[in-house]
């Protein structure tokens, strides 16, 4: 890794090129987008495959019996999810959709977990034809349905139970979801947690082999994980005694931050695993429990470092003593956290990543919102129309809540690995975007 500034935030591949510009996997990123067009996302194998390892490694090293199950939201692509298996992890999905991009990856079924907080009898129906290895319910009304189709499926579908311990991870309210006031997850403290360990048992086709929760994301401290699983360990001894639930499964779900910033980077990944596995292991002792599998559900700590999104910039607009205003040909339409979630990022030039950055610029984008900002009040070298603006940790969630706004296509995606470079989601065309209509004859 070179001295870029931004060295923490950009994949690991990220280095200066003999020409002084971005490299990521080798390749030029200017020369990328001369052949792949802009806005372009880059993926960059190498950082994907890292990330990977550095889960497996650091949670089997503390809890033999882990299990780490990539959670495509962040990003599902069939690319993706061929090499998430090949790293021998496991995946979760949360709609039709998603698990159609697991199955056109061929991925096992057997390592295939469905999530979701309303899901559908189409849906439900395709997953357990498709043989998934278990099912996150989230409802009541999910109970009844998962039950109606199995049985018709003559399966007996295995599941667990998404539980909401009233924990609150310290992280934006809407990206808060293990709290009381949440529409995921079965509430502990008001009782529908306990009635739907009772009325999931006692259906004849559903085996459930037990729970879950899921705190929000990102989450950039220690103490939720340790303070809800015993909360949780607690809610499951005492279903044990009253119901017979067998805990063979446990999942704190995921949430684990990433670098978007200089001045706020995350824990290690041994850090995480450490807390969570100790605190599994003495909540198992502390309640006379079984010690369960674990499993951990990473999707933006798994691909988000990896991606990087490239903007061209265009018009240029100085409001003396108040702004400046650089304006890029991507926006809100292809990464809508800042203007959903006041979301930050890093900007690296992308021609001269060490030049004196000397000017300060708010980065907007071509969408006709006055939201949509990319970065506000940033340190750029002097900026002029035609410069590359990288945007580091954009791998997660960015592409999968991009929008068609003011019909605009969304942007190429390129794999890159030992200086080769591989479409794996072309450009949008107008073309795309009238294929849905109807009557234009």
């Amino acid at each position: 890794m070179t001295n870029i500034p931004e060295s923490k935030l950009l994949p690991i591949t990220a280095e200066l090129g003999d020409s002084g510009r971005l490299n990521i996997g080798g390749c030029d990123v200017r020369g990328l987008v001369a052949e792949f067009g802009s806005p372009l996302y880059i993926y960059d194998e190498a950082t994907l495959r890292h990330m990977c390892r550095d889960f497996v490694g650091s949670f089997t090293n503390e809890y033999e019996r882990s299990h780490i199950e990539y959670s495509s939201k962040a990003f599902a692509n069939p690319a993706v999810s061929k090499i998430v298996e090949e790293e021998g992890l496991e995946m979760d999905v949360v709609t039709g959709g998603e698990l159609a991009v697991a199955i056109a990856a061929n991925f096992p079924a057997d390592r295939l977990n469905f999530h979701g907080n309303n899901k559908g009898r189409e849906e439900l129906t395709e997953a357990v034809k498709y043989g998934i290895g278990r099912i996150t319910i989230d409802s009541f009304a999910e109970i009844d349905l998962l039950d109606s189709v199995a049985q018709e499926l003559g399966v007996k579908q295995t599941v667990m139970l998404r539980l909401s311990p009233s924990i609150d991870p310290h992280t934006h309210l809407l990206t808060t979801t293990g709290i009381l006031d949440s529409k995921f997850g079965f509430s502990i403290e008001t009782g529908d947690a306990e009635k739907a360990v009772e009325q999931a048992m006692a259906r004849e086709g559903l085996n459930v082999e037990g729970l879950h929760f899921h705190l929000g994301s990102p989450i950039f401290e220690l103490e939720p994980y340790s303070e809800a699983i015993d909360y949780v360990l607690g809610f499951a001894a005492q279903m044990r005694d009253k119901y017979g639930l067998e805990l063979k499964r446990f999942s704190p779900g995921g949430g684990f931050a990433i670098g978007y910033v200089n001045d706020q980077l995350p824990l290690e990944m041994a850090d995480y695993a450490r807390e969570i596995a100790t605190s599994l292991r003495e909540g198992c002792d502390k309640y006379g429990l079984d010690e369960p599998e674990l499993v951990v559900e990473p999707g933006r700590a798994i691909v988000g470092r990896s991606g990087v999104a490239v903007y061209t910039v265009g018009g240029i607009k100085t409001i003396p003593g108040v702004r400046t205003y650089v304006s890029v040909d991507g926006g809100m339409g292809d990464n809508i956290r800042p203007a959903l979630y006041e979301s930050e990022y890093a900007v690296v030039p992308v021609d001269n990543p060490l030049a004196d950055r000397d000017v300060t610029v708010t980065v907007a984008g071509k969408f006709c919102e006055s939201g949509d900002v990319l970065a506000r009040d940033v340190d750029l070298p002097d900026p002029q129309t035609g410069d590359l603006l990288a945007l580091p940790a954009s791998g997660a969630y960015c592409l999968m809540m991009a929008s068609n706004y003011n019909m605009q296509t969304r942007p190429a995606v390129v794999m890159v690995n030992d200086g080769e470079a591989r479409l794996i989601r072309r450009r949008e065309t107008y073309a795309d975007l009238l294929a849905s209509s109807v009557g234009l004859d």
